[in-house]
């Protein structure tokens, strides 16, 4: 968007279709799968190739931090990565016919915190202070700078002050009125990465999901706490009372806040959440009648780890109407009651698994509306510049996604006391359910395993499991099995795990809005093109490789045929390498994680160049190979790697811009539907990120072994388990062989599942039970043979 100042609101009618309403001439902006193209959010610093060195940052990055229904308008910030004085990032409001307002008063930075607050009304979002006629005032950076992350209402004075909270641990107060600023604290406690502050139950409470310094740190600094005593201590949950400051927990925490929301606490006695994750699982962390009590639940994706809580930005709990908050939190939403408290914790229920990377979400013109943080080019050299959108649907549209997949649990090779119960872990709501326990004492453990049906913390035993000596065993909960909540208990000291894995329901079959792609068995001729968004404009860039045709594409998903030619830039950027090989058995992946294997669906898929691997939201990318598309985190690595969907489709190359998913790959004879635009040399599918859950579940075959001589008690690679619901394995030896499967159900190593005494000559198929899931296979023979261990994934 430009950076001169403009008082009048930008219509962007160049993406707008003509429609006769009740005899009457109208517009309605071209959307896809709830993505309007003219909406997308650029920076301005990020204008040429080879800037970001100019820029320090500048544009970088440009994820949408906060956005707020205020003055009949939809508010938001954008944000560049770190840049606490200011960047060309800009202040934005939409009106009802989604006419954009880029506001002269903009100081960019890297905001992402949003209040309202009652008394003066007026929205407070980054430094700006917006009345309810939609006049902006801004605290400048000379006076308060910082990354502002929080802005949480006043202890003492709430009428005439708020507290603006920054991701070094600043803490500010400002006037409201007179917009005064004064620095109150530099870095009361640990952790790094500030993402939340809130004010309840007469505190400030303050959230830091990260452990990676700024600058130096000294524990003679801090007004409470001290530096990291081990590899847990990351992050923190601290409060202040308006004279002493308080650990709650060293552990990384996002947001905080209450059923009274952006608005602030609705009495001094309301609930206070917190959301947060450690190694084992999501914390959800209730303040309730001036107690602390930890509540867990599982991680749908990995790409969120990181010591330096880098790759959160930013999961809330907030409203979405009709009395309804939504709570995201590492790649999964839930229905979230505003009731949530220690007597009434019923009601958390997941709806989806999702891709996008969201920053923020609220209820706006009768739709849910939700922020992204999308493509970028920190570590992403196939995208010209960052750029982000907003996605605009129903909550029932959520249902769509991914189903709700996911792991975690309360311990995770932890130290266990006798009779001491653990975290509750939520169950409600969730499909196929198959509970992980393993200790390692030297002799029988009993795990108890207690019920909270109600959520109303009533606990009844539900069973009871002995686990011998060092050992591994899995329980299936049955499908009628009802409860909102377990914990767990042993009857003797031990270091321990018990750890859930979670298969949702999946769309079976592929939505016809993927017609236009060719199918990988298809013999049809289909678009070739190489793409990216634009690095010298907001264009997409499309080069079909088959005839070196090279066009460019505008935000109305037309062909504009005038551009400079960009060809060579094209080959150079974007040149095809493959990130994977294959054997007789199964695709092989490596990286700094680990080797491992992936199924396979079609020998065609070898015969053609695609791409195999992108970054398409900020800070993870997308693996597609032999059909399957996968995401992994830029840290998490393979090891983390979660299958999204199989679409045995020809997709040569995938990339996100201006907010929608563009796939390459489609039929030359394609027809617009909706999802289908351009013509003979560029024609594309375009689409949102979480369509992809559409194009039908994971599945696919292959091996730890084909055929292959092995040697006795040497372990396979490890071969991809979870996301697959229904699931069998055949095995096959020359001589008479033991052969164990091994399972990593927790990413810290293997356990034995079974052990198959297989005949030479014979195959032995097996069919794991309905709900078992694992992240990681692998096999081990006990005496050298040639063996073949084939899984079946349908």
């Amino acid at each position: 968007m430009n950076t001169f100042k403009l008082k009048l609101p930008i219509i962007l009618g160049s993406a707008l279709l003509a429609m006769n309403v009740m005899g009457q001439n109208t517009t309605k902006p071209l959307q896809v799968s709830g993505v309007y193209p003219h909406l997308a959010t650029f920076n301005e610093g990020w204008t040429l190739p080879g800037s970001k060195k100019k820029t320090n940052g500048d544009g970088g990055e440009n994820g949408i931090g906060a956005i707020t229904p205020w003055a009949n308008q939809l508010w938001m910030v954008t944000y560049s990565p770190h840049l606490p004085h200011g960047s060309s990032d800009k202040l934005y409001s939409l009106d009802k016919n989604l006419n954009v307002t880029i506001h002269p008063e903009s100081i960019g930075g890297t905001p992402a915190n949003r209040m309202i607050h009652k008394e003066s009304n007026q929205l407070i979002t980054s430094n700006y202070f917006i009345d309810k006629n939609g006049k902006v005032r801004v605290v400048p950076f000379s006076a308060m700078p910082g990354r502002m992350t929080a802005t949480a209402r006043h202890l003492t004075d709430p009428v005439n002050m708020v507290y603006f909270y920054d991701m070094e641990g600043m803490l500010y107060e400002v006037n409201v009125k007179t917009l005064a600023a004064k620095k109150l604290f530099n870095k009361p406690v640990p952790g790094w990465h500030g993402k939340g502050a809130y004010t309840g139950q007469n505190q400030l409470i303050v959230a830091n999901n990260g452990e990676e310094a700024v600058f130096k740190l000294k524990k003679e600094m801090l007004e409470a706490g001290d530096l990291p005593k081990n590899e847990e201590d990351k992050g923190v949950l601290a409060s202040w009372d308006g004279k002493t400051w308080k650990i709650i927990e060293r552990r990384q925490f996002t947001d905080v806040t209450g059923p009274g929301g952006i608005y602030g606490s609705p009495t001094d006695k309301s609930p206070v959440w917190s959301i947060g994750w450690d190694k084992r699982s999501v914390m959800l962390k209730l303040l309730d009648d001036g107690k602390w009590y930890t509540y867990r639940l599982p991680k749908a994706a990995r790409t969120y780890d990181h010591r330096g809580g880098w790759y959160t930005e930013w999961p809330r709990i907030r409203e979405i109407g009709n009395g309804k908050m939504l709570m995201d939190m590492h790649g999964m939403m839930y229905d979230f009651p505003k009731s949530f408290s220690r007597k009434n914790s019923g009601g958390i229920v997941p709806v989806s698994s999702h891709l996008r990377y969201i920053p923020d979400f609220c209820s706006w013109n009768n739709q849910i509306v939700i922020a992204t943080d999308e493509t970028t080019v920190l570590e992403n050299p196939m995208a010209g510049r960052a750029q982000s959108n907003l996605w605009f649907g129903q909550f029932e549209d959520l249902k769509t996604w991914g189903g709700a997949t996911g792991w975690g649990g309360p311990w995770n090779n932890d130290e266990v006391k006798a009779g001491v119960p653990s975290d509750p872990f939520l169950v409600g709501g969730f499909n196929k359910k198959v509970l992980h326990l393993a200790q390692s004492a030297n002799q029988t453990v009993n795990f108890s395993i207690e019920v909270d049906k109600l959520g109303n913390n009533t606990w009844v035993n539900y069973k009871t499991i002995a686990i011998p000596a060092n050992t591994y065993q899995y329980f299936i909960f049955p499908d009628n099995f009802n409860a909102n909540w377990v914990r767990f208990k042993t009857d003797a000291d031990t270091k321990a795990s018990a750890f859930f894995h979670f298969t949702g329901k999946m769309q079976q079959q592929q939505d016809p809005m993927f017609n236009s792609i060719a199918g990988i068995n298809e013999q049809v001729e289909i678009n070739t093109n190489l793409i990216r968004p634009s690095g010298h404009n907001k264009n997409l860039q499309v080069l079909n490789t088959n005839s070196d045709k090279y066009t460019e594409i505008n935000e109305k998903l037309q062909t504009l045929t005038n551009t400079a030619d960009s060809t060579a830039e094209m080959k150079r950027l974007l040149a095809i390498k493959k990130s994977y090989i294959m054997d007789e058995a199964s695709v092989i992946i490596k990286d700094k994680t680990g080797t491992f294997r992936l199924p396979t669906n079609a020998k065609a898929y070898e015969s053609f160049d695609y791409r195999d691997k992108r970054e398409i939201e900020s800070e993870r990318f997308m693996l597609n190979i032999q059909g399957t598309f996968y995401e992994v985190g830029r840290e998490a690595g393979f090891i983390a790697t979660r299958p999204v969907t199989t679409h045995k489709k020809k997709i040569i190359d995938f990339c996100t811009w201006r907010g929608l998913l563009v796939l390459s790959g489609t039929k030359l004879d394609a027809k617009g539907d909706g999802h289908y635009f351009g013509n003979t040399s560029n024609g594309l599918w375009y689409g949102g990120i979480d369509d992809l859950w559409k194009m039908g579940k994971p599945v696919g075959e292959g091996g730890v072994w084909k055929n292959t001589n092995i040697q006795a008690n040497e372990p396979s690679l490890p071969y991809l388990m979870t996301g697959y619901d229904q699931k069998k394995v055949s095995i096959s030896v020359d001589k008479d062989t033991k052969i164990t499967l091994e399972v990593d159900f927790d990413l810290s190593g293997f356990h034995k599942y079974k052990t198959f005494e297989i005949k030479a000559g014979k195959t032995m198929d097996y069919q794991f039970p309905s709900g078992f899931s694992a992240h990681w296979v692998r096999a081990i023979a006990d005496k050298g043979c040639k063996a073949t261990v084939w899984f079946t994934y349908q």
